[in-house]
């Protein structure tokens, strides 16, 4: 199983979006500092994810998340603000 997964920083309120095969080592992996892009904007915490199959449809999601259209997609539902 494969998840894409939205992450918010409780520093400065900002997303960031991925995909992994373990969701919550990959939470441990962000907030222990270890992930360049967001060592510097921890806390994070899960507030969204998505359950695939197959990595590559985790991956296309993710990549659709960083969209425009995905974009306004998580505004509207209410996902992110």
């Amino acid at each position: 199983m494969y998840f894409t997964y939205i992450l918010q920083s409780l520093k400065d309120h900002r997303y960031y979006y991925g995909s992994t095969s373990n969701l919550e080592e990959r939470l441990k992996t962000h907030n222990a500092g270890k992930v360049r892009s967001t060592k510097s904007r921890r806390p994070l915490k899960i507030i969204y994810y998505e359950t695939f199959d197959r990595r590559s449809e985790a991956y296309r999601r993710e990549l659709f998340f960083k969209s425009k259209e995905g974009y306004e997609w998580l505004k509207k539902e209410g996902i992110i603000h």
